[in-house]
């Protein structure tokens, strides 16, 4: 019995023709229309693995797109032991470094209510309470100003060194 989804179908033959003593002249027909199928079944095979090959390289693309940036480390494992670079220091920065690297961008503009650096009214009232004052709010922070302008790198002398300097700037 030959079914529907037969390739012999597919190609033609007639098994019926065959059975009843027909002359076989189509044997040829059929040989070369099944290398045909065949070789359909061999080209979409072939295509389908190409396409599987492909599909595992454009995963694997797509898996190093989206991977995380970072990994998170807890106590205990081995990672969280790594060093933790530290800003290298040939000492204590000048009163002028602190200041052009950190103080500048409030005292320069008087954002906040900040004196300005050379603005001798705005520093007067401030100067006449005495350097000690001027440090401990340099250090503490005092209304709009943050502790340490947060300069969180610097040690409280440099902190001072810095306030000398605007204070020798702004007189």
């Amino acid at each position: 019995m030959v079914h529907w989804f037969s390739p012999w179908l597919l190609c033609g033959y007639n098994a019926g023709f065959r059975a009843n003593g027909g002359s076989g002249e189509n044997k040829g027909n059929f040989v070369a229309q099944m290398n045909k199928v065949w070789g359909l079944f061999a080209a979409a095979g072939l295509g389908l693995c190409l396409s599987v090959v492909a599909m595992a390289d454009r995963q694997q693309d797509i898996a190093d797109r989206i991977k995380p940036a970072g990994k998170s480390c807890l106590v205990g494992e081995e990672c969280a032991a790594a060093p933790v670079a530290v800003a290298s220091s040939d000492g204590p920065r000048s009163g002028e470094q602190v200041y052009t690297t950190k103080c500048f961008s409030c005292h320069a503009t008087g954002a906040a209510g900040a004196p300005k650096l050379g603005d001798a009214a705005a520093w007067a009232p401030r100067i006449a309470q005495g350097a000690e004052t001027l440090y401990t709010h340099a250090i503490g922070g005092l209304n709009g100003m943050p502790a340490k302008g947060l300069c969180m790198d610097c040690s409280d002398d440099e902190i001072k060194a810095a306030v000398d300097h605007m204070v020798a700037g702004s007189q």
